[in-house]
């Protein structure tokens, strides 16, 4: 059982956060307002926003939610139009409200859409995913936050299958998931001809086991690059790491 808002995930955005209130989070070039979406900004978000892969001209991001991910897609890739999709209709409306009041208004969409039954003529060269991993549907009343953040809504074996379908021959997909899971994903992916080419092991401190770890997966079989990401120095302050990873969003 994992939990999608744990210490990695609420606490680290409290002590490194000051430009995030309980209705939105500043970020240099754009700001996520947050008060009507299930799930928050998190680290988890800004990790793969920071960290996937976000090459070629069209980007999908899968689960979108406040546009978090696809806004620093859209910054990190100028070239880029980016597609969010989301489930939740009022997750997709401040999502837009997001993306208009952003500077990349024009590359950047999002639909409400089931990723399951979503059709596309053009493939994709960079799918991102930040996935539900709850397993258990009893551990929160608000039924738009439970949807959320239960795999039941987007299975991973659908999931995968779906990106296989999407990604383009030299395209890569990202996701951010619970290091406990990670063997069961590498395996589900390469069930549908997907490869590990990056992995990083998200540690909050050196001393402290690894809580989340980052894929990135290609059609393309290629050696793996292994990457260990500490996101807090002895002192309770941003590592250096975490620092260089995230510069150009965080004030």
């Amino acid at each position: 059982m994992y939990h999608k808002t744990d210490s990695l995930e609420s606490r680290f955005l409290n002590i490194f956060s000051p430009q995030m209130s309980n209705n939105y989070f500043r970020f240099k070039q754009f700001c996520i307002h947050h008060d009507r979406c299930a799930m928050k900004v998190g680290t988890d978000g800004v990790l793969l926003g920071a960290w996937g892969c976000v090459e070629g001209r069209r980007i999908l991001d899968i689960g979108s939610g406040t546009g978090l991910i696809a806004l620093m897609a859209a910054q990190r890739n100028p070239e880029a139009k980016v597609l969010g999709i989301d489930i939740d209709e009022e997750a997709v409306a401040q999502s837009r409200e997001n993306i208009a009041e952003s500077p990349f208004n024009s590359r950047v969409e999002c639909v409400l859409q089931d990723i399951l039954t979503f059709e596309t003529k053009e493939l994709f060269d960079s799918i991102l995913c930040n996935p539900p991993f709850f397993t258990e549907d009893t551990l929160s009343d608000d039924k738009s936050r439970a949807l959320a953040r239960n795999n039941k809504s987007l299975p991973f074996p659908l999931l995968i299958r779906k990106v296989s379908n999407i990604l383009a021959e030299n395209g890569i997909f990202s996701l951010i998931v619970p290091s406990g899971l990670v063997q069961e994903i590498v395996g589900l992916c390469m069930e549908n001809d997907l490869h590990l080419i990056r992995r990083c092991q998200v540690h909050t401190t050196a001393q402290k086991p690894s809580r989340r770890t980052l894929l990135a997966f290609s059609k393309k079989n290629m050696i793996c690059d292994e990457q260990v990401l500490c996101l807090m120095s002895k002192d309770g302050t941003r590592s250096l790491q975490y620092q260089e990873l995230t510069k150009d969003f965080y004030l």
